[in-house]
């Protein structure tokens, strides 16, 4: 098996009001990808050499500042949406986002732009490293953050991507129950978890009450039925799942 490759994905939420649930952004993923082709996912991907380098900017553990950035660039690729960076007009977090697809790396936009970061923004919530043999596997950080007001409106990158959307956990969870969409199996399990949340800051609390422990999880059999486990000491209201429901990227 090749070795985990570090990834980040932001799990970012819209107040709706009158006592709803938060919605969290989505995109759908490509089905031509070769990994969770066609799942409903958080924005987020690869942490880069170029997260790496600007972590070193900054006070504090280089790997979770790496990902924090690497979570904050992607979400600007693939939706649109700036987290953590200071307040721009839209024509400039247009030339930021072009700039990030055409390859130019993050730090030096930022400089470009005269634009500061800040990854304290986020909230780390959860991290994941499966270990079922695939081409790829990836390590993956989570992280919470508040759609900052005044928020440009989310809109596809149409690359690894063909749509996003704002929706509730419970509502997502219930349109894979019912066949119609795909979601693997740490996003169900983060699901279920963010779903019990009222708003944004009884996700942020719950998360400062769990300790973030790499989640690897393991086959086991119950009853003659094996099961897909994850320890049940991190806060997930679902610990296990048969195999032959599960989901994996």
């Amino acid at each position: 098996m090749s070795a985990p490759i570090p990834a980040a994905t932001l799990v970012l939420f819209r107040e709706t009001g009158g006592g709803g649930a938060p919605e969290l952004l989505f995109v759908e993923r490509s089905r031509a990808m070769v990994f969770a082709g066609g799942a409903l996912v958080f924005p987020g991907g690869r942490v880069d050499p170029g997260d790496h380098a600007l972590a070193l900017e900054f006070d504090g553990d280089a790997e979770d500042l790496a990902a924090r950035i690497a979570a904050i660039r992607e979400t600007i690729e693939e939706v649109g949406v700036a987290v953590g960076v200071s307040s721009m007009p839209d024509a400039t977090l247009q030339r930021l986002r072009a700039g990030l697809h055409d390859g130019v790396a993050f730090g030096t936009m930022l400089r470009n732009l005269a634009l500061t970061l800040d990854p304290t923004a986020l909230t780390a919530f959860a991290r994941w490293l499966p270990a079922h043999a695939a081409s790829r596997i990836f390590d993956t950080r989570f992280y919470l953050a508040r759609l900052p007001e005044a928020a440009a409106a989310a809109v596809v990158d149409d690359t690894e991507n063909v749509r996003t959307f704002w929706s509730t956990a419970q509502a997502v969870l219930d349109e894979a129950d019912a066949g119609r969409a795909t979601i693997i199996f740490p996003t169900r399990r983060n699901l279920e978890r963010l779903a019990r949340f009222a708003d944004f800051g009884a996700a942020v609390a719950d998360a400062e009450r769990h300790e973030i422990r790499t989640v690897t999880p393991w086959v086991e059999t119950r009853d003659g039925v094996e099961y897909l486990c994850i320890p049940d000491d991190l806060g997930y209201p679902v610990t296990a799942e048969p195999m032959s429901a599960a989901v994996r990227g």
